[in-house]
């Protein structure tokens, strides 16, 4: 039975921002209908232009936030997931914080002084929806200098996008965050993240701009880790702090704990291979979607693109602890979910859905992870947390945003 704090994320927090407007609205900021771009100057007063209209709608999102919410909505136990990440002083920060708590999420935000909060303007004109992000859909560092950041390529509603980051708040996190007493102290129950109360199962790790080596870590981060018996950590903080990562890995490894990770982005398993390497023989669960595995494949130079056999190598991989088996879960969008463990391949179907009902693709991948995490952290077999995570992320693609009903209907 999953208890309060069992499930705790970090990562870069950004404020979704959707509001139904007009074809002048549209051209006065420069906005072209199906398409996601980096928020220039001339953008951004429309943020506050469309907080201003009566049809606003705010989304805590962000990658790791909108797994945590998932999470959270399957589970169904107040409290039973904290987030934590960097907002700006404003009231979009404040929103945020509404957001994700009327959510049922424990949030700890580290508050920027000077930086605003990540937002996402989503512009609604007669059910057709253009995105630009202020901070990024999807936890992603920039380690590009701004004027050449990586573009990356998605598909939103059936057309291609390319997005390009800028994390604004969600960047800034800093370490003295983490260091605070009472942010630290286990059993006060004053702390809004509840991975200090009662007995943290799941402590899951997104990307962050400024972490800190284990050195700088403090005391009280080792006996919090000590308490935990999962570790989930994305392949973005692999551009932040491995060396924490390896911390965390180690001492899962030394105590027969549970450590996973996510391939992320192509470009994760390409420029930060050697650190992806380091952290993979202790990983026991790997997540990732076809096009990350096949980059994954390639700049190991396996030779293959075929997603089981990728899987199944992943799965067989040199492991740094014999307590665990690897399991590597790859999604593949309609196709199904292929999972790699004791050296054969599963494949799991996915909720087919008829086109008439896809309203925004966006978020599929944060809802599966999200689903399978409920259902892991229960200590489900994989079949149970597989069907979690694809029925999560069939509910969220019949919606506007990462966005749920009330209550699930999963059994």
């Amino acid at each position: 039975m999953a208890s309060e704090g069992i499930l705790l994320g970090m990562g870069n927090p950004l404020l979704d921002i959707s509001s139904v407007v007009d074809d002048d609205f549209l051209k006065k900021y420069d906005i072209k209908l199906n398409n996601a771009i980096l928020a220039e100057d001339k953008h951004l007063p429309m943020y506050e232009e469309m907080a201003s209209k009566g049809n606003a709608e705010y989304i805590a999102g962000g990658a790791t936030q909108n797994s945590i919410r998932v999470a959270q909505w399957m589970l169904q136990i107040p409290g039973a997931t904290s987030y934590m990440g960097s907002i700006g002083k404003d009231k979009f920060g404040e929103e945020m914080k509404k957001n994700s708590t009327d959510a049922g999420v424990n949030v700890h935000y580290y508050e920027d002084e000077a930086a605003p909060t990540g937002t996402c303007a989503v512009c609604v004109v007669g059910g057709e929806r253009s995105v630009l992000p202020d901070g990024l859909l999807i936890d992603l560092v920039a380690f590009v200098p701004r004027e050449g950041l990586l573009a990356l390529h998605k598909v939103f509603n059936g057309t291609p996008r390319s997005l390009i980051a800028n994390l604004s708040a969600a960047n800034c996190y800093k370490s003295e965050h983490l260091k605070r007493p009472e942010n630290w102290k286990l059993g006060t129950t004053s702390i809004s993240f509840s991975l200090l109360l009662h007995s943290t199962l799941c402590l899951v790790f997104g990307h962050m701009s400024c972490l800190v080596s284990p050195l700088q870590l403090n005391p009280f981060f080792i006996e919090t880790v000590e308490k935990a018996k999962y570790f989930y950590i994305a392949g973005f903080f692999l551009t932040v702090s491995p060396e924490s990562i390896m911390l965390v890995a180690e001492h899962a490894a030394a105590n027969n704990k549970v450590f996973m990770m996510n391939l992320s982005a192509p470009f994760i398993c390409e420029f930060f291979k050697d650190v992806q390497e380091n952290a993979l023989p202790y990983m026991d669960y790997v997540f990732g979607n076809e096009t990350e595995a096949r980059t994954f494949a390639r700049v190991r130079g396996w030779e293959t693109e075929n997603v089981e056999e990728i899987a199944l190598k992943i799965s067989q991989s040199h492991k740094a602890s014999g307590a665990h088996k690897r399991i590597t879960v790859i999604t593949q969008g309609a196709d199904p979910v292929v999972v790699a463990e004791d050296g054969k391949v599963k494949l799991f179907p996915v909720i087919l859905l008829p086109k008439e009902k896809l309203v925004d693709t966006n978020g599929a991948g944060d809802a599966f992870v999200g689903g399978f995490l409920s259902q892991l952290v229960q200590e489900k077999p994989i079949e149970d947390c597989v069907k979690a995570g694809c029925y999560a992320a069939n509910v969220i693609i019949q919606r506007s945003g990462c966005s749920y009903p009330e209550k699930p209907d999963f059994n």
